[in-house]
């Protein structure tokens, strides 16, 4: 059977720390979608570490760890991180399904969301958006194709033909096919050793009886389905993705454990109803180190929203929830959850198709002193112990965890 971590708002929540928490339990950890364009950040004994491709079960020399079919690869990058760690034959299968960012991909990203001005998405430029589309339109390169110059030389070569149309729209030039194939052919060799079928080497390990951890990358506001639509990602952040990224079938899901920060972070532009955009908010800012992983871009923040969080439990029927980032409240004298919605006139307790119109309706909290580093929730403050359970109450969904700073033992469990 397999568990899955999700985030459950706009990314950045903190699931990283927990699947580092939680991976020397499983024989497996598996990344299923997105790309470099995620970063989860692992602070052990002190040192910040972070992952980009790599799963964060990499950190413990019993797991094993699956980047699978779902995910889109940029070699260079990974090539990269996997530099920084020694042994990882055995360790580390990438999935010969999986599909690869080109140079154009980035160029094309860039390109398109220059192009957008005040309408643009705010994404990172990496390629994934372009690389997912060539995936859905059937027109992309897969991992396995290293394996097949002639069949890689005749994709590349097809795909240039189609791709022409973005140096006159938009003004660029792209490497050539020559290029291409040059720099694919620089990292084939680094990677071969580690493309495997990992959708069934998942299912050998179900048939031993070994566990698997599932981690996902963004939140679940970002589902290309059911997030803030258009201003979301080009994969599915929610549990479902686990599946069809993976391999794993429905009912090889077991537990489903949802990650929320305890106030709300977005990267880029779109909906965020709770946004702080003065003090409070750079006050959040500069006590959660909200500077993105991959961009360094300043987050936006704002107070914690029960209702986006019930919505994206309910998505990804999660069993319990764990609520990061604490301490980064201590001091606040008052403090704020959004609990309903002003639309069209009358109060709502759920997300509208047109989310941009609603309006926040908040109930206050008395602030507390300090949280940071406590892991027992009986000697937390008084009225940090109520904002947990009145956000419990709220959602609808048990708190297994509470996270109070970012070292990976200080995590109070339920």
């Amino acid at each position: 059977m397999a568990d899955l971590i999700v985030g459950i708002q706009w990314g950045d929540e903190g699931k990283g720390k927990i699947v580092d928490l939680l991976a020397s339990g499983y024989d497996y950890v598996v990344r299923y979608q997105g790309g470099h364009n995620a970063g989860h950040t692992i602070v052990v004994d002190s040192k910040k570490i972070a992952l980009h491709l790599l799963p964060s079960g990499i950190l413990y020399p019993q797991c094993k760890n699956v980047i699978g079919n779902g995910v889109v690869i940029n070699l260079e990058a990974l090539l990269k991180e996997m530099s920084a760690f020694e042994n990882l034959q055995g360790r580390l299968f990438v999935s010969d399904k999986a599909h690869i960012i080109l140079p154009y991909h980035e160029i094309l990203d860039k390109a398109k969301e220059k192009s957008k001005n005040t309408s643009a998405i705010g994404t990172t430029g990496k390629g994934i958006g372009p690389c997912y589309g060539d995936k859905v339109s059937r027109n992309g390169v897969r991992l396995m194709d290293l394996k097949h110059p002639q069949i890689l030389k005749a994709k590349i070569e097809s795909i240039y033909q189609q791709a022409k149309y973005a140096e006159s729209l938009y003004g660029v030039e792209l490497p050539s096919v020559e290029n291409v194939l040059s720099h694919l052919e620089s990292l084939r060799e680094q990677i071969l050793p580690f493309i495997t079928d990992t959708t069934q080497l998942l299912w050998e390990a179900q048939k031993r009886g070994e566990k698997i951890l599932c981690e996902g990358a963004q939140g679940s506001m970002l589902d290309i389905d059911h997030g803030t639509y258009p201003y979301v990602t080009s994969s599915s952040t929610i549990a479902a993705g686990a599946c069809s990224g993976s391999g794993l079938a429905p009912r090889d899901i077991q537990k489903v454990i949802g990650i929320a920060k305890a106030y709300c972070t977005r990267v880029g532009n779109g909906v965020f109803p709770t946004e702080e955009l003065g003090e409070i908010g750079e006050r959040l800012r500069e006590s959660g180190g909200e500077f993105g992983t991959t961009t360094g871009r300043a987050r936006r923040c704002g107070w914690f929203d029960a209702v986006a969080v019930r919505y994206a439990c309910a998505l990804n029927g999660c069993e319990s929830l764990s609520i990061m980032k604490l301490d980064v409240l201590d001091g606040f004298r008052r403090i704020k959850v959004c609990v309903g919605y002003e639309y069209e006139g009358r109060e709502i307790d759920y997300i509208p198709t047109d989310y941009e119109c609603v309006k926040p309706i908040y109930r206050e909290f008395e602030g507390w002193d300090k949280t940071c580093g406590i892991r027992d929730f009986n000697a937390l403050p008084k009225n940090a112990q109520i904002y947990i359970k009145e956000l419990e109450k709220l959602i609808g969904v048990k708190i297994s965890m509470i996270s109070t700073s970012a070292e990976r033992e200080d995590t109070i469990r339920l």
